[in-house]
């Protein structure tokens, strides 16, 4: 009876965790590797063929993006997760195929005028249709086997719509021990979405840490609709636009609600009629499932007030499908509301607006959600001058906004009151879900805290009857430090040259001609700057 972490281990995304149990194995998430966490989504650290079923905790990329791969590779086992999570998937893994078709046909066009080798997207539009077939649905609360000697029960986590921490009962011979998988734990008093249901007993935990050494600030009621309305307020009245990156199930949602509550009270002065488009594909069928069956996933109030799909109507929104309207938003002047996907900026409609807009002063770009370390979202964030998009430099002039409040994780407190819950303490607390760093620091909290914790790294495996670490796994590739007392101009350029090293390493295997090229421009530099 063991478990081997194989994603999300000292890193944000990649969720991808094995049970193995009476000689089966079952996979928890199997989730896209996005930002720094990245290492290659192309290779599976398994045999696909040799998985028995996997068990998803909700629909993000960052959890489920890989499960099309998996079955190109030969995975035939069924997928479970509860019913609202199953009608996300099929929406959201058809767009990730989708992106990853248009992703390698624009590297082949560029590719094939330097005489590169094609590039295969990582998995088809048909890999995501075959992986949706796979997929069985149950509700909340409902025990389930799986497998002999596997059962599972899905647990409200209050992330997003169907989200779930799994409750996993392994038997070998007479023992039996209780694993829960976090998922990823929901934020209190949102909009929509139910607060996170606990857990009170179990003999092991992985638990999530995105935001397991800050809180989020909540010293006053928060205002969501005020705050938001007194940005987009601002920079309409410039003439610019305000452009959202969003994911386009959950978070986009839960943006239009806020929209129409201050549209209704008027809280947009400079222009009351303003326009919101949300371009994206995907939203509009993501909307309508979350106007449709949702007994059993909200309270009866918020079914009620959702009936109709009425909270997400309001004059001056449109939604967009085709790349045609796409283009068009950019060559129209009108000042508006954007809301495009991706929420991390490393793929999709928004990079395309952010190429059109981030140079313009009177624009602003608003981060509403989490941005994983090395996404082109933190960087943004953490303050570049310029970035490239689509083969051209863009001077970043445009505000840039850490939007906050509007959270869908649990801060560092929510988290603890749901790993307190526990009674007695597990045997053993799994930290993963969070930068490297943060791991570490939230596995030392709950250790202060009298719980057995750690941070496992990647491919660490732990033997669940003993309650041993059998196999360490590898630790994460340390971040070198800054230089001490360097400027901040200096220590960016270190982190380019960090850079620099990493997108050398990416052309191992170019042809002689292209790294010939490169070397050339790189010497060319060289030699303009050693003085």
């Amino acid at each position: 009876m063991k478990l081997t972490f194989f994603g999300a281990a000292r890193a944000v995304t990649g969720s991808c965790h094995c049970v193995e149990c009476g000689g089966k194995k079952i996979l928890v998430d199997c989730g896209l590797q996005q930002g720094r966490d990245e290492r290659d989504n192309q290779e599976l650290d398994f045999n696909a063929g040799y998985i028995d079923a996997v068990v998803v905790t909700h629909a993000h990329i960052d959890h489920s993006g890989r499960i099309p791969l998996l079955v190109k590779q030969g995975f035939e086992g069924n997928i479970y997760c509860t019913r609202l999570t199953g009608q996300l998937l099929s929406i959201m893994l058809r767009d990730s195929a989708h992106i990853q078709e248009s992703d390698a046909q624009w590297a082949n066009q560029k590719g094939r005028r330097a005489g590169a080798e094609p590039v295969e997207p990582l998995y088809t539009v048909a890999d995501a249709e075959a992986a949706i077939k796979h997929i069985v649905t149950c509700e909340y609360g409902t025990r389930l086997q799986i497998e002999d000697g596997v059962k599972v029960r899905f647990v409200d986590a209050g992330h997003l719509l169907g989200s779930a921490s799994v409750e996993m009962w392994l038997t070998e011979g007479d023992e039996t021990r209780k694993l829960v998988f976090s998922g990823d734990i929901g934020n209190r008093d949102q909009p929509i979405i139910r607060d996170p249901q606990y857990i009170k007993e179990a003999d092991y935990v992985l638990t999530e840490s995105t935001y397991g050494d800050r809180l989020h600030d909540m010293s006053e009621k928060p205002d969501y609709a005020g705050d938001l309305a007194a940005i987009i307020d601002e920079t309409l009245g410039k003439g610019g636009n305000v452009i959202i990156p969003s994911f386009a199930v959950g978070r986009t949602q839960e943006l239009l609600y806020f929209i129409r509550e201050m549209k209704e009270q008027g809280l947009v002065k400079s222009l009351p009629s303003f326009q919101v488009v949300v371009d994206s594909p995907l939203a509009g069928e993501a909307t309508r499932i979350f106007s449709g069956d949702l007994h059993g996933y909200l309270d009866e109030d918020a079914i009620a007030a959702l009936k109709g799909g009425a909270l997400f109507q309001f004059p001056g929104l449109t939604i967009t499908e085709s790349s045609e309207e796409s283009r068009a938003l950019n060559e129209d002047k009108t000042p508006r509301v954007i809301i495009s996907a991706s929420g991390m900026c490393d793929a999709g409609r928004i990079r395309h607006h952010l190429k059109h807009n981030l140079w313009r002063p009177e624009c602003a770009v608003v981060f509403v959600g989490f941005q994983a370390e090395g996404s082109l979202g933190r960087r943004l964030l953490n303050g570049v001058t310029s970035v490239k998009l689509f083969g051209e430099e863009i001077a970043v002039r445009a505000k840039i906004v850490n939007f906050q409040g509007l959270s869908s994780h649990a801060d560092r407190d929510g988290l603890l009151r749901w790993i307190e819950s526990y009674n007695p303490h597990p045997k053993q607390v799994f930290v993963v879900h969070g930068d490297a760093e943060v791991t570490e620091r939230y596995a030392n909290t709950l250790r202060q805290r009298g719980l057995a914790a750690h941070a496992p790294n990647y491919e660490e495996v732990y033997d669940l009857l003993t309650n041993q670490m059998l196999s360490p796994g590898l630790p994460p590739e340390q971040k070198p430090a800054a230089t001490p007392g360097a400027s901040p101009a200096y220590q960016r350029l270190e982190e380019v040259g960090r850079k620099l090293m990493e997108v050398i390493a990416h052309n191992k295997g170019g042809t002689n001609k292209d790294l010939g090229k490169f070397a050339d421009q790189l010497r060319a530099l060289i030699e303009k700057w050693d003085r």
